[in-house]
Parts: structure tokens; sequence; C-alpha cells
């Protein structure tokens, strides 16, 4: 059974990631069964990388006026308000029964995951101080490489797609990021930590995916990462009116465009492509950041740069490929292609 499928979900909402649908900044992946191809599908997928990918855009010029736990405390109350109107939405158009409220073991799963979300993308956005727009999209683009591997504590089989994927990965990354004779980079480390905790972010929003409505995750969990952005900001950062305003269009675009319509996009997109497939077009954004970072910000890659950042894409839409004709027996144990 592939991961998409077993846990209903694919790729964190980036709200970075945040931005990540959850991401990541955390990005809930909508795996629709008998989804077809079709031109409207690729289209809103490939425009929410594009929304994703400039995101990276916005975070890096918004550090100039506020502090990292600022700028995500406010991004990710205005991306778990932004929400909202969706689920009155979806609830309008199709009436269900009243969820019961969550269970103890959920409340948990949702506090660790809006925990793993906190973590993840205030050390994305410190990181993005040190390092450019365009590097830090590739880098956290490794997440879809670090999921499958997670998991193997999970006992997953790997498949073979994936760990070709990790050799390629990882000598872009040494390409990207390594200076010297073998240091990376102070700023990439702190993204690479952060990829890292975008990928067990995955597992956890897996797990919940199964037990309670993705867009009632979401918003529980941006709103505890908000909380505890803010919290933290309050004792290390000073917050001042004048300097939000100043980075006021890069919040906004980082919780509104990134977290809202790009989510409502992937959900659109992804009830016509297939997750693989998907997948792909998603990984695109890590080359939109790069895009974006030169247009906007002047950011300019060495050649080195340049072909890490491919081997890194090439690993990305290598892990996440799979076969496409699958026999409808069930298998027998779970596989992570």
């Amino acid at each position: 059974m592939l991961y998409q499928e077993k846990y209903n979900i694919g790729f964190p909402i980036r709200l970075s990631f945040i931005s990540h649908a959850l991401v990541i900044e955390g990005r809930i992946c909508v795996a629709m069964e008998h989804s077809t191809n079709n031109l409207t599908g690729i289209f809103t997928l490939l425009l929410s990388a594009v929304i994703w990918g400039f995101a990276f855009v916005a975070q890096r010029a918004s550090m100039e006026f506020v502090g990292p736990f600022t700028f995500n405390g406010i991004r990710f109350a205005l991306g778990s308000l932004v929400l909202v109107p969706l689920v009155v939405m979806h609830r309008r158009s199709k009436p269900e029964p009243i969820q019961s409220a969550p269970s103890r073991h959920q409340w948990i799963a949702i506090g660790l995951a809006g925990l793993v979300l906190f973590v993840s993308a205030n050390l994305q956005q410190i990181g993005l101080v040190y390092t450019t727009a365009g590097k830090a999209g590739f880098i956290t683009g490794l997440y879809v490489v670090f999921v499958p591997l997670f998991g193997l504590f999970c006992r997953h089989r790997v498949s073979a797609y994936v760990w070709a994927g990790c050799g390629l990965a990882a000598g872009g990354m040494y390409l990207l990021s390594v200076v010297g004779v073998f240091s990376i980079a102070a700023g990439d480390a702190l993204v690479l930590g952060s990829a890292l905790g975008w990928a067990v972010h995955v597992h956890l929003v897996g797990w919940l995916a199964q037990r309670m409505h993705p867009l009632r995750v979401a918003i529980l969990q941006f709103a505890i990462c908000a909380v505890l952005s803010l919290g933290v900001a309050g004792f290390t950062e000073t917050i001042r009116i004048g300097e939000i305003l100043q980075a006021g269009w890069m919040i906004a675009y980082a919780g509104i465009l990134s977290v809202g319509v790009a989510y409502t996009l992937q959900v659109v997109g992804q009830q016509r492509v297939d997750p693989a497939r998907a997948g792909i077009i998603l990984s695109l954004e890590a080359v939109f950041a790069v895009i974006g970072g030169r247009i906007l910000l002047g950011e300019i890659l060495s050649t080195r740069g340049l072909i890490g950042c491919a081997l890194m894409l090439g690993g990305m839409m290598l892990a996440q490929l799979r076969a496409q004709a699958r026999s409808d027996a069930a298998d027998p144990s779970p596989s992570m292609e």
C-alpha cells in the first residue's frame, strides 16, 4: 500500500509552511480514489507550488522588519482563521453528524503536531536569516525523502526509488550547502533540521487524519503553533506594531495565500491528479523559490549550487515515483513507495 493511501495524506501545506496539508510550513494532502489526470488539476497544483515557492521570498524579506517568532505567530494565527470559512462551507455542502470531541490520545497527538510544527517552522524561519530563499526551498523539500525513511521505524518497506532518491538528494545537499572539508552552513543546517521536523509532522498528521477531519486538525495545530510562537516572541523579541505593518504584505502572503488559497487549490487539484504525479508537481515549489529569490531578492546561485539543486529535485521526484498499475489484491505488508 502506498504511504499516501495508507495515511490519506501526502504533503504538508507549506506555511513556510510553513509552509508544508500542513506546512511547512505542515500540508494535508487528500488522496482521492479514482482520481483522473486533467489540465485543471495539473494547473491548480502547479499554482499551489508557485504560491508556496514564492512564500520563501516573503519569509526571507520579512526578517528585515520582524523577528522569526513574531512572524510565525501572526502568520499561523491568520492561517487558522483563514480555514474557518472552509470548514463552514464544507459543513453546508456536506452536512455531517456532529463529531464527538477529540479523545485524550487525539488531543495529545494534536498537541505534538502543533509543537513539531512550531519547532520546524521557527527553525526554518531562523535559518532564512542566514541563507537564501532558493536554498531554503530546496533543503525544505527534502522532507519528501525523509518521510518514507522515517517509516522504517513503523516497519514500512522502503522502495528502491526512495533509496535512489536519497542518494541523489544527499549529493545535491553536499554541492549546495557543504563548505570546506565538511562543514554545512549554519542557516542551511537550521533549515535541514526543519525538514526533518516536517517529515515527523507528516507522520503525526497521518495518524490524526485517520481519526479526525483534516480541516479540524489543521486549525487546531495552527492555533497551537501561533500561541507558542507569540509566547516565545513576547520573551525574546521586541514586538512593534509599526514593524508588523511594514511586513504586513509578507505576513499576509504567508498566512493567507500560502495557507488558505494554496490549500484550497491543492485539494481541488488532487481530486483530479493521483498522489504520485501530484507529489512531483508540488516538488516544483523549490524551483519557484529559486526563481522568486532571483527576481525579487536578487539572489544568485553558483554553478555548483545549481547542480546541487538539480540533483535534489531529481531525488525528490524519484522518491515519489511508483508503479501506476497495481493489483487490487491487498498488500500483506505496508510499503513506502
